[in-house]
């Protein structure tokens, strides 16, 4: 039986479509609107008054960024990192929750205290730095691992979500001889899937995104470059040879900063795009879970 509407109910229903569409659009505009930049012949963009289509459509923005010898290694550096980076920190920053959340451990507040100062207070840029020299880390690709492989946040997050779990399910697998490594890996992570696919794409995403530790760390290995040191440095090429032709009265370049940016925007974000739609289901679940506390 449908149940009657009245006049008031639709009004403030057409409001909120409203609002949610209007919010939409101001969330995707700015990409689409990149996205016709980049597609846009440089010296007409310059011109201005894009919106929804390109003027002048030509890929040679593109073809720019892609005749850099460099970026098929560097690519194969971030999705290796990205990888690696992702598995093992699921892994080690749930391997720590997992222990704190298990009341039978008595030092669960004490270390959880100390994670939750390590979010709020830092040792500082040059006592990282010296710390990474003195390990041995530097110009190697284990820097881009080692170092972040476990995240206050994450381990706070991840605990919050097994507090949650029936205690039934640890108490029988004990029963049945199971110790906590073999109860972690063998149910608890696999019961966990929203929490783990949050965790997961916030590293890759912090992985996929991270240049500043290639220029402090390995930048004089251009075997161990990440994709996006190799676009911020085509950036500043850019922006330098415009700047030294705008200095000398020459001629506008065919590839200028503005598109650059644009067209790089759109390459380092796609892999984002295409992966988000299939852990977004998990994702809003996780967040919600693993916020709450009974």
């Amino acid at each position: 039986m449908l149940l009657h509407r009245t006049t008031g109910e639709r009004i403030v229903d057409a409001i909120l479509y409203a609002l949610l569409t209007l919010a939409a659009l101001s969330t995707v505009y700015p990409f689409v609107y990149l996205l016709v930049i980049s597609l846009n012949e440089t010296s007409d963009a310059l011109k201005g008054g894009l919106y929804l289509l390109p003027r002048k459509f030509t890929l040679e923005n593109y073809a720019y960024v892609f005749q850099n010898g460099k970026l098929a290694r560097a690519a194969l550096n971030s999705v290796l990192r990205t990888v690696i980076h992702t598995v093992l920190s699921v892994f080690f920053c749930g391997m720590l929750a997992y222990v704190l959340s298990r009341r039978a451990f008595i030092f669960r507040k004490l270390f959880s205290f100390i994670l939750i100062v390590t979010m709020y207070v830092s040792g500082g840029l040059i006592p990282t730095y010296l710390l990474i020299k003195n390990l041995g880390l530097m110009n190697t690709f284990a820097v881009y691992i080692v170092p972040g492989i476990v995240s206050a946040f994450y381990v706070l997050l991840m605990r919050t979500f097994f507090e949650q779990l029936p205690d039934g399910l640890v108490e029988s697998a004990y029963i049945d001889g199971a110790n906590d490594f073999r109860i972690y890996t063998r149910i608890i992570i696999w019961i966990s899937l929203p929490v783990v696919a949050t965790v997961a794409l916030y590293a890759a995403v912090g992985a996929w995104n991270s240049w500043f530790d290639n220029y402090l760390y390995n930048s004089r290995n251009e075997k161990l470059a990440v994709l996006q040191y190799e676009l911020q440095k085509m950036i500043q090429t850019v922006e330098t040879s415009s700047s030294e032709a705008g200095e000398s009265g020459g001629a506008v370049r065919i590839i200028s900063p503005l598109t650059i940016k644009a067209t790089l925007t759109i390459l380092v974000t796609l892999p984002i795009l295409l992966v988000y739609p299939f852990l977004q289901k998990y994702f809003v679940k996780g967040m919600t879970l693993g916020a709450m506390k009974d």
